[in-house]
């Protein structure tokens, strides 16, 4: 029996885009996309999520690339503007879920010196009954030990949570810790799924 849902953060519940801010200022989508591919790739930021500082790594991928220095720099410097709006329909589809009792939590890989700067820009948290955030605790998803410390730190059993995350492997890993786990398309696409899982309709009214 479901009792308790786990929410990834970006693009699950929240929009975050490094595009927001690179492809106005390369007023080229593919330039800006090899940028990100190239040089502010996703592993490096994925040292950011897991408690790197960004000064730190700031400076050590501009001595690397010192030819882009000032574009990394603006990865610090203009990192609010990656954040975009909340995605659709999943605040009103978290707050039925807890409302019908389940327990709400969330689990992200972020970097702590950047998510307390927009977790109140964003009603979707506050219902949140906890959260763990890969910065804070320095694990990241998809490795088990992740998926354990929430289900610690909260009393939580695994058998009795579901995961929900827009990464295939993070959804993998959370199978391995033995929660179940489902990969985010849509609003409306999680709520069917959902459905399935918990035995009842979420259908919107």
């Amino acid at each position: 029996m479901i009792k308790n849902i786990i929410f990834d953060f970006g693009a699950v519940l929240v929009d975050w885009n490094p595009y927001y801010v690179y492809d106005p200022y390369f007023g080229d989508h593919k330039k800006a996309e090899w940028f990100i591919e190239n040089i502010c790739t996703a592993a490096w930021n994925k040292e950011l999520d897991g408690g790197k500082p960004f000064a730190q790594g700031v400076a050590e991928l501009s001595a690397q690339y010192p030819e882009w220095a000032k574009e990394i720099a603006m990865y610090h410097r203009d990192w609010i503007k990656m954040m975009g709006g909340a995605i659709p329909g999943m605040y009103e589809l978290v707050k039925e879920l807890k409302d019908r009792g389940y327990g709400i939590y969330g689990l992200t890989n972020w970097s702590a010196e950047t998510f307390y700067l927009i977790d109140k820009r964003y009603p979707v948290f506050a219902l949140l009954d906890g959260m763990v955030v890969s910065g804070d605790v320095r694990l990241l998803k998809p490795d088990e030990a992740i998926f354990r410390c929430i289900l610690d730190k909260y009393g939580l059993e695994a058998g009795e949570s579901v995961f929900i995350d827009d990464n295939a492997d993070n959804v993998e890993g959370a199978r391995k810790a033995g929660l179940h786990a489902c990969r985010f398309l849509n609003a409306e696409d999680l709520r069917a799924r959902l459905g399935g899982l918990l035995g009842e309709s979420l259908e919107k009214s």
